[in-house]
């Protein structure tokens, strides 16, 4: 009775729980403040043995809101030398964030944008170094992203992928064939935002390794997951069809409907 704590995995399209809890979780004060419901007080209450009925609820989900909100990581890659930003099962972030808005593109917006995340301006430029079992996905992301006014690199592999499907793209050489790659692209900040999926290894002399620790050191977001960088995507589409975020107060999302 109480609160229960449930911890998921996709592995292989396939949705496994990974862990369960029977314990309150960081999310809850989250949820409990996005939804202005008071879970901890209910749950409780719960466990010291009131009823739901006996709390005038009804059981099932909980109406959704009219709002959004997105919840994302904080990561301190820069204080910590050497280490590979790519994420995992263990826990790396150090803190979080909280975006809320009447559109999820906007939540995220507000979300990297308290995580220290900036998204590129128009007439900035991505560079995509895919795993060869994202490049197909990938072309379609980058044609997006090139639709949306940003200008497309890649390393050799990524970069002749992108050229295959119509787009324009400046290729970097790899990182064991000289100058220029995509490392000295980042030190001369030529780059705004790296796309760069796991490809097998974590050792330091990897090229995906140093792509994402260069990256780190310069202060250039870099995104590890085709998922995520869709996203991502979504809110820079967002922002140049001519959508603000004006600040607003939780109190009124939760108080008013979606205009």
């Amino acid at each position: 009775r109480g609160l229960v704590n449930l911890q998921y995995v996709l592995a292989a399209g396939q949705l496994l729980v990974l862990e369960a809890n029977p314990r309150a979780s960081r999310t809850v004060p989250i949820l409990a403040k996005v939804l202005g419901f008071p879970a901890v007080r209910v749950a409780t209450r719960l466990a010291l043995g009131s009823t739901l009925a006996q709390l005038g609820l009804n059981p099932g989900l909980y109406p959704e809101p009219a709002h959004v909100a997105v919840k994302a990581p904080v990561f301190s890659w820069g204080k910590l030398p050497g280490v590979d930003s790519i994420l995992g099962p263990e826990m790396k972030s150090t803190g979080e964030v909280l975006g809320i808005d009447w559109h999820f593109a906007g939540a995220l917006a507000r979300a990297l944008e308290a995580a220290g995340l900036r998204l590129p301006a128009d007439g900035g430029t991505v560079a995509f170094s895919l795993a060869d079992r994202d490049k197909r996905r990938g072309a379609e992301t980058a044609r997006g992203y090139a639709e949306a006014g940003l200008r497309l690199a890649a390393t050799a592999g990524t970069a002749a992928a992108l050229d295959r499907a119509g787009l324009s793209v400046k290729a970097y050489r790899k990182l064991g064939e000289g100058s220029p790659n995509l490392v000295d692209g980042l030190a001369a900040g030529e780059v705004d935002l790296v796309i760069n999926t796991f490809t097998r290894g974590a050792e330091p002399s990897r090229d995906g390794h140093r792509i994402r620790r260069a990256a780190v050191e310069q202060g250039v977001p870099c995104l590890t997951a085709m998922d995520t960088a869709e996203a991502v995507l979504e809110s820079i589409r967002s922002r140049r069809a001519g959508v603000t975020l004006p600040v607003r107060a939780l109190q009124d999302y939760l108080q008013e409907g979606r205009p």
